[in-house]
């Protein structure tokens, strides 16, 4: 189970990557910043753990399609991607599982320290 933990802290880091990288662009002439522009906005928890989420989401309708398809005979669906998407959605939502259960454990960590 620790695999899966890892798999879905390596996506989640990655997801924070790419949402940095996508809003940080480098300052061709530093003489030409103007200092009056919004900051720029860093992702944060909360939008890096939805896009988890949805990706876990995304895995288990993409595997429920392939299946469906399977069943109506559809020759594009043939039964070794059907296995291979229902076994990634079942680790994905069982690490989604795993890391909830640890933020929950954290949570009550914190809550239970004495001040």
């Amino acid at each position: 189970m620790s695999d899966s933990v890892a798999s879905i802290l390596s996506q989640i880091r990655s997801y924070q990557h790419q949402l940095g990288t996508r809003t940080l662009e480098p300052v061709q002439n530093p003489n030409a910043v103007q200092f009056g522009q919004p900051a720029i906005k860093a992702p944060n928890f909360g939008e890096t753990l939805q896009n988890a989420l949805q990706g876990v989401n995304d895995a288990q309708k993409t595997a429920g399609a392939l299946s469906q398809a399977f069943e109506l005979g559809d020759p594009r669906a043939d039964l070794a991607r059907v296995m291979v998407a229902a076994q990634q959605s079942q680790v994905a939502f069982r690490a989604t599982v795993e890391v909830r259960n640890r933020l929950v454990q954290a949570y009550q960590d914190v809550m239970n320290m004495p001040l």
